[in-house]
This record gives C-alpha cells, sequence and structure tokens, in this order.
C-alpha cells in the first residue's frame, strides 16, 4: 500500500501542477501580442529590403487576389522607362508637394483634421508615401486607425527610399482598374502601349482614374474625368520645378 502511495506521488510531481484556466488565458492573450507586435513590426524590417532595386514587392490587394483564386495583371517597369510626363502628371494629380516633404504633407493634413473637427467635409489629404504604405502593407477600408498607421510607415520610407524609389515602387502597386496594377499593365490594358510611349493625354486620363480605378475608366473617360485631365495636363506641362528630386 505504502509503495503504491510512493508511486503516485511520483507520478503526481513528474505530471506537475495542474494548469487553471487563468494560466492558459494568459497565455493566450501573452502570444496573441506577440503576433500583433510581430505583425506591426514587420513592414519596417521590409523598407529597407524594398530599397534594393532588385526587389518587386506585391501590394496587399495582390495578395488578396492570388489568395482568393483570381488573376491579376501587373508587369513591373523600371523608373526611367516610365514616360515622364506620365510620373509629372501622377505627381500633380496626387501629390503636388511630393519632392519637398518628408512623407506627410503637414499643412495638408492639420486642414484636413480642422475641417473634420469643424464638421466639414474632408478633403483627402493621403500623400504619395501614404498611399504607398497603404497600398504595400495596410488594407483598404478607410479608418482612423489605418490613416494614424499610414504615418509613421510613410515617414520611414521617405527616410529609407529615394524619391525615385518610391514613385517607382507607387507606379508598380498602384490599382489602375479592376484586376490591373501598375502603369506598365495599365497602359497596355488602356491604349495598348507600353509605359513609356504615353502621351500628355493618355497619362493625364490614367492620374484621374488613380482616385477610384474601380469606376473610372482612362480610355473612355467621362464628361467630368475629360475636364479634370485638362487642368491635371497644364499642371504637368509646368511642373519642372516640382519634380527635380526624381530628374535632377
Amino acid at each position: 500500500m505504502a509503495k503504491a502511495k510512493r508511486t503516485a506521488t511520483e507520478t503526481s510531481r513528474r505530471k506537475g501542477p495542474a494548469r487553471s484556466p487563468r494560466s492558459w488565458v494568459r497565455r493566450g492573450v501573452g502570444w496573441l501580442a506577440f503576433i500583433v507586435v510581430a505583425v506591426l513590426l514587420l513592414p519596417y524590417l521590409l523598407i529597407p529590403l524594398y530599397a534594393w532595386n532588385q526587389v518587386r514587392p506585391v501590394s496587399t490587394l495582390m495578395l488578396a487576389e492570388t489568395f482568393s483564386g483570381r488573376s491579376y495583371e501587373r508587369q513591373w517597369v523600371d523608373f526611367d522607362a516610365i514616360a515622364p510626363v506620365l510620373v509629372q502628371s501622377v505627381m500633380m494629380s496626387e501629390d503636388g508637394q511630393f519632392c519637398t516633404h518628408s512623407g506627410i504633407d503637414w499643412e495638408a493634413l492639420n486642414l484636413v483634421i480642422d475641417e473634420a473637427l469643424d464638421g466639414e467635409a474632408t478633403r483627402g489629404a493621403s500623400t504619395i508615401p501614404m498611399q504607398t504604405a497603404k497600398n504595400l502593407f495596410l488594407p483598404p477600408t478607410r479608418s482612423v486607425v489605418r490613416k494614424a498607421l499610414e504615418i509613421p510607415l510613410a515617414m520611414w520610407m521617405d527616410a529609407v527610399w529615394s524619391k525615385r524609389r518610391l514613385m517607382e515602387i507607387y507606379l508598380n502597386i498602384a490599382e489602375w482598374a479592376p484586376g490591373v496594377y501598375g502603369i506598365e499593365a495599365a497602359a497596355r490594358a488602356y491604349f495598348g502601349i507600353s509605359a513609356g510611349k504615353l502621351s500628355a493625354r493618355q497619362s493625364a486620363l490614367l492620374a484621374v482614374t488613380l482616385p477610384n480605378p474601380i469606376k473610372r475608366n482612362a480610355a473612355n473617360p467621362s464628361r467630368g474625368m475629360r475636364r479634370l485631365a485638362g487642368t491635371i495636363e497644364g499642371r504637368a506641362r509646368q511642373s519642372g520645378a516640382y519634380i527635380k528630386c526624381l530628374y535632377d
């Protein structure tokens, strides 16, 4: 009998004390916190890797297309193979201060915040670095949390990448039509030519397509799109002083 008791006691010691439900909850919360921190830090580790010209990043939307089993079009094109007038048009349409800010246009952002606090309809204040951060690492849904994540990522990108590399990545991951990503695929889909052969008018139409590529069609523009493209075309012609960081 004594031997049996000793055996039971030794077995109990080997097994150790039973874990309470509370300890399992703590471990689960700890692992969840670790995963969240790892996910938040991963983009900051990838951004220096993406500075290499040999790396061709894909966007979260492209990854979503792949995981859902849908196909998409994207042909990477180097910055120097893109028509300068397309770069000028996109810059003057999306982020006219691209060469002068450090990832964030604080003046425009503060104005949007003031308008929101006053209950007024707000305009977009996303810079090209902010849009690149969203496209590469964040979900497309609009939220205050996403915007808060965009800002430090955009500043880190602007610090680590050259302006040329930043613009190159943006133009190669932006969605220009449903299932069409990157300027090369967009130029071929809309106009049947390469990105290096785009005209001023075609470039302006593509630039004004970017804010809503699902509903806007550069090859079949509405009257409003044509009017806006005319404005962008004029700005692109006068953009020499604004694009020196890309072509000096």
